[in-house]
């Protein structure tokens, strides 16, 4: 049976895929096309000269090993190379190289007018660009879903937001570069550099963009130094029109890796492309770095993502169902949110959680249930109770709106609420007088005195009052 080139070549990156590193298997090998299969000769096509080059000398024996699996002894590789005509406005070209024949490239059948200085300064070539490799595809490594639309705006991430989606606008032009994103885990700093990279792509879809972590830009250093090729590593990341390092803190302590990732940095400055960095401390705070490379961090903007406020939270739970399509009772949504204040992806973790064990066991989503999987899901750290917390809890066993406990009203049933949510909050939170006042109607620490003396007075007193104040104490613990 006659074999089909396309399915050669899958089989190949089956046995590829399983002996590169992913990184270098998405970067040198995704991008190539298998075109037909002839006498046992299986030819690809490459975007560049460069492209080619590479591949001949850092995985020719691989291929080989590759091919002769595929196609027995008698199997050869030939490659088609992509040549971009600098002349005349010509539409790019293609020529055939037999494998492992570099020099058959210096003189083909076909005349190849290439501008090696193309796009540099013709007084001083950059001696860091290569031939072709402005041409080379880089997949983004990108994720979709991480896009703006789906990054919910608060008090807690405005400044950072704004200052992302200014960059994806105009990448590189703007005051923010590097721009630096900090917080601590689960705040959503991933995403927000997912975003900007998603936006500007869509803005500029011929300009290169990627995203990788530190510990990947690591670990490609340390391979790069094993097969002697650190100034292709360095010229690569040169190449770069927006670069995104997510958790740089990983450098801490690594000064070789530091000092490459230092001259790419300045490389890429000087050249107005854009940065991008994610850490989870400001540039003040980071040990084990080189103060050449933390003065590089500061001039930019460094931005912070702080702890999302109970709307926010909301906000998320709303969208993260809204995009899955589910309904879930405005009850238990809120309940999440109060119950997980201080990281999202716990938040988002207690949702999925819930849906599959609704989903599993046949069980409608209640309050409940909600209660039974928060209390397995933060079972090994200690649920911090917040004042809004309290709040809601408060209003639900009074049956009141949870916007009068701020209101000015001075009714009787409000103002004893409002004491009570300052007597629950200065016993259960660590907040101080005149933080538990600002979130209990905008008063002063005074007040939150008064209203705790007078709820003590009343539990000595009123025995009514006593059961209210006990049974309320059980439900915010739960």
């Amino acid at each position: 049976m006659k074999k089909n080139h396309i399915a050669v070549w899958e089989n190949c990156l089956k046995i590829i895929k399983d002996n590169v590193h992913y990184q270098s298997f998405k970067t040198w090998f995704e991008p190539i096309n298998p075109v037909k299969l002839e006498n046992n000769v299986l030819t690809i096509q490459v975007p560049s000269q460069f492209f080619y080059e590479w591949l001949e000398e850092h995985y020719i024996n691989l291929l080989k090993k590759t091919i002769k699996k595929e196609l027995g002894m008698e199997g050869r590789l030939e490659y088609s190379i992509i040549m971009d005509n600098t002349f005349d406005d010509k539409s790019p070209y293609t020529i055939n190289v037999p494998t492992a024949n570099k020099k058959a490239i210096k003189n083909p059948s076909v005349t190849m007018p290439i501008d090696l200085n193309k796009g540099q300064s013709k007084d001083i070539p950059n001696p860091f660009i290569i031939p072709g490799l402005k041409k080379l595809k880089v997949q983004s490594q990108l994720v979709d879903s991480y896009s703006f639309e789906n990054f919910i705006e608060g008090d807690c991430n405005r400044l950072a937001r704004s200052a992302g989606y200014a960059v994806s606008e105009n990448p590189g032009k703007t005051a923010f570069n590097p721009l630096l994103i900090y917080s601590d885990v689960g705040l959503g700093k991933t995403h927000l550099a997912h975003a900007i990279g998603i936006q500007a792509k869509n803005n500029f879809p011929d300009i290169t963009v990627l995203y990788v972590s530190t510990e990947q830009f690591i670990a490609q250093y340390i391979e790069s130094v094993r097969n002697n090729n650190q100034n292709d590593f360095v010229h690569f990341y040169q190449m770069i029109d927006l670069l995104i390092v997510d958790d740089i803190q990983f450098l801490s302590g690594k000064e070789k890796t530091q000092d490459v990732f230092f001259h790419i940095f300045n490389h890429l400055h000087q050249k107005g492309k854009q940065i991008v960095i994610t850490s989870d401390k400001p540039p003040v705070e980071m040990k084990g770095m080189e103060p050449r490379l933390l003065s590089r961090f500061k001039w930019g903007l460094a931005a912070d993502l702080q702890v999302p406020d109970l709307e926010t939270r909301i906000a998320i739970l709303q969208k993260r169902l809204y995009s899955d399509g589910i309904e879930m009772p405005k009850d238990v949504v809120e309940y999440l949110a109060y119950s997980i204040t201080t990281n999202i992806r716990e938040l988002e973790g207690a949702l999925i959680s819930i849906l599959a064990q609704s989903s599993l066991n046949k069980k409608p989503i209640t309050i409940e249930l909600a209660k039974q999987m928060i209390d397995k899901f933060v079972k090994n750290t200690t649920r911090e109770i917040s004042i809004d917390y309290i709040q809601k809890v408060v209003c639900d066993y009074f049956d009141l709106p949870l916007d009068v406990i701020n209101s000015k009203t001075r009714k009787r049933e409000i103002v004893q609420a409002r004491q009570l949510s300052m007597y629950f909050a200065k016993k259960h939170t660590k907040a101080s007088l005149a933080t538990i006042g600002l979130h209990c109607g905008n008063k002063d620490h005074a007040t939150v005195l008064h209203a705790c003396r007078t709820v003590n007075n009343l539990i000595d007193t009123d025995k009514q009052f006593r059961s209210y104040v006990e049974e309320l104490d059980k439900k915010i613990k739960l």
